[in-house]
């Protein structure tokens, strides 16, 4: 089922830290998803979908001034990846993880419109692999 999703469009926008657009493809398709699939939210292509969204904002936010909402987001981000790891659907979640795992401890304590504690901001690219 890795058709559905076209990874090499979402490494190319992830890989280019350009998260808000990163987190506008993934909504696109899991609000497919959620509407789609007998599952709805339940669905398990929407929920990894989902979190990986999260993780995106939280990237995004912390390199905009939103703290408290990249370690919001952070968070959902860990409650619902980790499920999926070492893989899912040809994403290695490793590398998402290590960054979230990276970013998350160094948000405590922030002023909510602080800059981003990562400067510059480094993050593992996005890996895939296509059957």
């Amino acid at each position: 089922m890795n058709h559905e999703f076209a990874w090499d469009e979402l490494a190319l926008l992830w890989n280019a830290n350009n998260f808000g657009a990163v987190h506008d493809w993934l909504g696109e398709r899991w609000n497919h998803l959620i509407q789609s699939r007998p599952g709805g939210h339940e669905d398990q292509d929407a929920q990894f979908l989902q979190g990986l969204a999260f993780a995106a904002l939280a990237f995004h936010f912390t390199q905009n001034h939103n703290q408290d909402g990249a370690a919001l987001l952070g968070d959902d981000a860990l409650a619902l990846l980790p499920k999926f790891v070492p893989a899912y659907r040809g994403v290695a979640l490793g590398p998402i993880l290590e960054t979230l795992n990276t970013l998350r401890p160094q948000l405590d304590g922030l002023d909510r419109e602080a800059d981003c504690p990562m400067q510059p901001f480094v993050f593992n690219k996005f890996e895939y692999r296509m059957n």
